[in-house]
């Protein structure tokens, strides 16, 4: 079934004390375009998430960020060395020895010294294969409501097509009599006008006009597209693009149908066929 590009997922996984959250989010945009927002220490990481988007969509303007927290039991993620405070402890007894007058250190002067704290932090570059898979989990649910997306576009191009066939099959039986009424609007406007014409030459010039006024194969052209788009919905992979021709197509034909029309019925047909078409545009916009 065809995929929407419109989507959102999102994953959590715990290691250690940490929770990571995959959010990924997609639009609808003429190619793949990724956005991706990690905090500084997983920027390594950049390049591998890129190539997993790239297999996992096609299209779609894709933004992925990860969020890291601390767990509220485990808070704590840095210790005092108390050897570094020993040696700090006896380097600031030395100084005082030979400068007695300065002051002593203050404790954010002390936390800051090197060594004193140690991290116990993850090194998160080294969490590539758990942070992938909990990536790639983001990314197929991703998929999936796009997929499910692609499945309600799809059900409601499927009724605009029928609803397109249907004004085809109420025209094409009521073309004659819509030519009817057309030629007796100007045979009475020449008898109101009361000028002498030769029948002969007059009916051919009638002819000539409902030749050019006639909508047949404007009926017809669209029929083939609205038919060509079926076809395009039931197929199993891209078809955004072919869809967005196809409507290009069937919009140029509804445009030479209201062209044409000099009959108020057809008026009205082929302005509803101008709004279900510009209604399956926007729609097939968001398939991928």
């Amino acid at each position: 079934m065809p995929s929407s590009m419109t989507g959102f997922a999102t994953e959590e996984t715990v290691i250690g004390s940490y929770r990571f959250v995959w959010e990924v989010r997609s639009v609808n945009h003429r190619f793949l375009d990724i956005s991706l927002r990690l905090p500084e220490e997983m920027r390594s990481f950049e390049s591998l998430c890129r190539k997993l988007v790239g297999a996992a969509l096609g299209r779609g303007k894709v933004d992925c960020s990860l969020r890291i927290s601390t767990l509220e039991q485990d808070a704590g993620s840095a210790v005092v060395r108390q050897s570094a405070l020993e040696s700090l402890k006896k380097l600031e007894g030395q100084i005082y020895q030979k400068f007695p007058e300065v002051r002593e250190l203050t404790v954010g002067e002390i936390l800051r010294w090197p060594g004193v704290i140690e991290d116990k932090s993850p090194k998160f570059s080294a969490l590539s294969e758990p942070l992938t898979a909990s990536f790639s989990v983001a990314l197929a649910s991703l998929s999936d409501a796009r997929q499910r997306e692609g499945g309600r576009l799809c059900e409601m191009l499927f009724k605009r097509c029928n609803a397109i066939e249907k004004i085809i099959a109420d025209l094409g039986p009521r073309l004659p009599e819509a030519q009817a009424r057309y030629r007796e609007k100007l045979m009475e406007r020449l008898d109101r006008l009361d000028i002498d014409h030769d029948h002969a030459r007059l009916e051919q010039e009638l002819a000539l006009v409902a030749q050019r006024l006639d909508v047949t194969e404007e009926l017809d052209r669209l029929a083939i597209h609205v038919s060509e788009v079926r076809e395009v919905l039931d197929r199993d992979e891209p078809i955004g693009r072919r869809l967005d021709f196809l409507m290009q197509e069937l919009n140029r034909e509804a445009n030479t149908l209201s062209s044409k029309s000099q009959d108020e019925e057809l008026t009205r047909a082929g302005v509803e066929l101008k709004v279900l078409i510009e209604q399956m545009r926007e729609q097939v916009q968001n398939l991928e």
